[in-house]
C-alpha cells in the first residue's frame, strides 16, 4: 500500500504534560538531572528520553522531528533554524576534505552557491550535471564522490528527478542520495523511493505562512545520531537549532498540509491549463506535455496533485518585470521570493532565487532571462485570479 503521509501525521499521539491536545512548549535552554550519572550518559548518547541542552535536543523540537519522520517514512528527523541550515549540516556531515559531490545544476541558488563557492574552502568539489541525464550522473561519479544531490522537483526549471534510479546508482557506489523535497511535500516521499537523506526548507509549504524560517533533515537513526553527536556532529557543533516556539507552531500547521497541498495543486493546474490555452510558454509537471509528467505520476501520491509551482517564459527580464509589477498592482499576489504561502508569489528566478548561478550557467541549463516562477496560492476564486493575470497580459500585449 502506498505510503500515506497525512495518515502518518494524524496517527501520531502527542500530548502535553497535563493532557493538552497540543504538546507542551518547552522553552528551557538547559535541563536538570536528578543523578549525575544520567547527565554523563546523556552526553554519551546513552540515556533514552533525557534532554541535555536545547542546541542538542529539546522536547518541542523532538515532537516536530518525530512527526516529520513519520510523514517521510524515515527512522528519525531533526529540525534546524533554516532550510540552508539543514542542507549545509547534512552535506558537511557526509563530506570531508578531498571528497566530491555530484549535484543537479538546476537547484536552489543558495545550495548552488554553497557547493560552488563555499565548499572549495574545505577542498570539497562539486560536479554539476543535468540530473535528468542519468548517464551524465553515472559518468560524474569518482572514487571521491560521497553524495548525489538533487531536488525532487528542481528549482526553478521544475525538472523531475528519477529518485529510484538515482538511489540505485548511489547504492552501486556506496554513496548517499540526498534529496531536497521542499517543492513536493506529501506528493513525493523520497525515502520511500530509495533516497537516504531527505531535506526541507520548512519555511515554504510545510509551514505555509511565511512567518518563520526553518529546515528539516530526515534519515536513519544512525545518520541523525551522527549529526547531533556532541563530539563530531555537524548540527550539534555548528548550532543551527530551531527555536521551540517555532517548532510548536510548525507542528500545528503540519496537520493542514494535506489540505493545503491539494488546493495549491488544484489552483496551479487550473492556471496552467488557462495559460496553455492562452498560448503562453508554460512549464507545469501536471501537463501531459511536460518532460517529467509520466515520471512524476509514477513517483507521486495521487491524492495531492502535481504541486503549486509553475513558470512561464516572458523571454526578457524587462518584460518579466513589467508583467510582475502589473500582477501585484492587480492583486494577483506578491512580487516576492519564497513559496508555499497562502497568497500567490511570483519572481524572476534568474534575478532572484537563482541569481547566485552565473548567467552563462543559467543559459546552459536552459533558464530563460524572462522566466517568471509562480508559487500558486490558496485562492478560493481562482477564476478571478486568472482574469487578473489575463488582464495584465493584455496590457503588455497592447503596449
Amino acid at each position: 500500500m502506498k505510503h500515506d503521509p497525512s495518515r502518518a501525521i494524524f496517527e501520531m499521539k502527542q500530548f502535553g504534560e497535563y493532557g493538552d491536545v497540543n504538546p507542551s512548549i518547552t522553552d528551557s535552554a538547559t535541563y536538570t538531572f536528578l543523578q549525575a550519572k544520567t547527565m554523563t550518559d546523556t552526553f554519551h548518547g546513552e540515556a533514552e528520553g533525557c534532554f541535555l541542552y536545547s542546541r542538542h535536543w529539546n522536547p518541542s523540537n523532538k515532537y516536530l522531528a518525530d512527526v516529520l519522520a513519520a510523514m517521510e517514512g524515515t527512522e528519525e528527523g531533526w529540525v534546524t533554524a533554516s532550510g540552508m541550515g539543514a542542507i549545509t549540516s547534512a552535506i558537511l556531515q557526509c563530506c570531508n576534505s578531498g571528497d566530491h559531490i555530484v549535484s543537479s545544476v538546476t537547484t536552489y541558488g543558495g545550495t548552488f552557491a554553497f557547493m560552488q563557492n563555499y565548499l572549495p574552502k574545505f577542498n570539497i568539489k562539486t560536479t554539476f550535471v543535468d540530473i535528468t541525464d542519468l548517464d551524465a550522473v553515472r559518468k560524474a561519479i569518482t572514487p571521491q564522490t560521497k553524495i548525489i544531490y538533487t531536488e525532487s522537483m528542481t528549482n526553478p526549471l521544475l525538472q523531475i528527478s528519477d529518485i529510484p534510479v538515482l538511489a540505485a546508482i548511489a547504492n552501486e557506489h556506496n554513496i548517499k542520495l540526498m534529496v531536497d523535497n521542499t517543492f513536493t511535500p506529501m506528493m513525493i516521499a523520497p525515502a520511500k523511493l530509495g533516497a537516504h537523506i531527505v531535506l526541507y526548507s520548512m519555511t515554504k509549504f510545510i509551514n505555509g505562512k511565511n512567518d518563520c524560517v526553518a529546515g528539516a533533515i530526515c534519515g536513519t537513526h544512525e545518520f541523525i545520531n551522527s549529526l547531533i553527536d556532541v563530539n563530531s556532529g555537524t548540527a550539534m557543533l555548528l548550532g543551527p537549532v530551531l527555536d521551540p516556539l517555532r517548532s510548536s507552531s510548525i507542528l500545528k500547521n503540519l496537520h493542514t498540509l494535506h489540505i493545503r497541498m491539494q488546493q495549491h495543486s488544484k489552483n496551479a493546474m487550473y492556471l496552467a491549463l488557462k495559460m496553455k490555452d492562452a498560448g503562453l510558454k508554460i512549464n507545469y509537471p501536471g501537463l501531459p506535455d511536460h518532460k517529467g509528467h509520466e515520471l512524476m505520476k509514477s513517483q507521486m501520491h495521487p491524492d495531492f496533485g502535481f504541486g503549486g509551482m509553475l513558470s512561464i517564459d516572458m523571454v526578457t527580464s524587462d518584460k518579466a518585470s513589467r508583467f510582475m509589477e502589473l500582477m501585484e498592482m492587480h492583486d494577483v499576489g506578491y512580487l516576492a521570493v519564497s513559496l508555499g504561502y497562502f497568497k500567490t508569489l511570483f519572481s524572476n528566478s534568474g534575478k532572484s532565487t537563482s541569481s547566485e548561478v552565473p548567467e552563462d550557467v543559467q543559459h546552459d541549463m536552459g533558464l530563460s532571462a524572462g522566466l517568471v516562477r509562480f508559487s500558486v496560492g490558496l485562492d478560493h476564486d481562482i477564476e478571478r485570479t486568472w482574469k487578473s493575470i489575463e488582464h495584465c497580459l493584455s496590457i503588455i500585449n497592447n503596449e
